[in-house]
């Protein structure tokens, strides 16, 4: 299928318009992401259809925990990524094509059968995940005019790296999304992304301002974006630029892909971050991968009184009321609280 989102340039060479590495491509070769190929000066994507993943998740998972909280949520994935992480947690599908020399694969599945498998599973939503949703740009914005044709809602789980052309083609049928901002120093987006810190700053700022719900992720790893005044930078940035009502999850880090000579995040590292980001201003800090934390569950910003206790990726308790807290009354952000 033809890629939505490049020019053609002389010599048969393409610019792809879809994220911000912007590549330059020749005749027969593919962008960064590994999925989108200059066929003859025409710039084809190769995934379209071509699912690795289908499951049915809760909506936590993602990690999203304002948006529709307790439900579930049609996840899906090709392969394929425009960054380079190091410590890929899904590296077995997102490097595929770059680790295995350009192999493409993935179950045929089409735009409608995404949305009549959501809803048949009791699902409220659609996730776009696991690998980066903007590679397979063109399977995620057909099923979302048709997911929101059907009611459901469209969620991307991204590194924020999408041009502005991308993003205000979609945000009519983006509801909310969770954009990793994984630190606050171009020298660890360099050297463990191949990407810049700067174009993901200004895609959640962009995000924010076209009333797509935003939360956000940092995955804290040991000696390469933990440092303390880092982390003030990255929470006041998230608390100043996009609000404090965006909520801000600090994962733990576990060895993995071509990352295994750090150790895991100690939890201590977890609730010290998450302690930065309440100081800075934000209503809403969370523990992530750390099962049974308190930092796991949603307190009244207002009065402190306890909304929703979560263990993991499941809600044992949900106190809000009709998007308010019940004891103060204060509204509590968020879609479908």
């Amino acid at each position: 299928m033809e890629a939505y989102l490049y020019e053609r340039l002389d010599d048969r060479k393409v610019r792809c318009h879809l994220c911000n590495h912007q590549c330059v491509i020749k005749d027969g070769k593919r962008g960064i992401c590994g999925v989108r190929e200059n066929q003859n000066g025409i710039l084809k994507t190769l995934v379209y259809g071509k699912l690795i993943a289908q499951h049915v998740d809760p909506i936590e998972k993602k990690p999203l925990y304002h948006v529709l909280p307790g439900t579930l949520s049609y996840s899906i994935a090709t392969v394929g990524c425009n960054f380079k992480c190091r410590f890929c947690q899904n590296a077995d599908i997102a490097q595929l094509p770059s680790d295995r020399k350009g192999m493409i694969v993935g179950d045929p599945c089409t735009p409608e059968d995404v949305v009549t498998a959501a809803t048949r599973s009791g699902c409220r939503s659609i996730a776009y995940t696991y690998t980066e949703p903007t590679v397979f740009f063109e399977f995620a914005y057909d099923t979302a005019k048709l997911a929101h044709e059907e009611g459901l809602l469209n969620v991307f789980v991204t590194n924020g790296y999408m041009t502005s052309e991308a993003l205000h083609m979609i945000q009519p049928y983006l509801d909310a999304a969770n954009v990793d901002l994984k630190a606050f120093n171009d020298d660890f987006y360099k050297e463990q992304c191949s990407a810049k810190r700067k174009h993901v700053m200004e895609t959640l700022q962009l995000m924010k301002s076209l009333g797509v719900f935003v939360e956000v992720t940092t995955l804290l790893i040991p000696g390469l974006n933990d440092d303390r005044k880092e982390l003030e930078e990255l929470a006041a940035f998230v608390a100043d630029s996009l609000g404090p009502d965006t909520p801000w999850h600090i994962s733990r880090f576990h060895p993995t892909y071509k990352l295994t000579d750090r150790p895991p995040t100690p939890a201590e590292s977890i609730h010290e971050a998450r302690g930065i980001g309440l100081d800075a201003g934000l209503r809403y800090v969370y523990s992530g991968n750390l099962p049974g934390d308190e930092g796991e569950n949603t307190v009244c910003y207002s009065c402190g009184h306890p909304l929703i206790e979560r263990w993991g990726y499941r809600i044992s308790k949900n106190a809000i009321q009709d998007g308010r807290c019940p004891k103060c009354d204060a509204t509590i952000d968020g879609i479908g609280l």
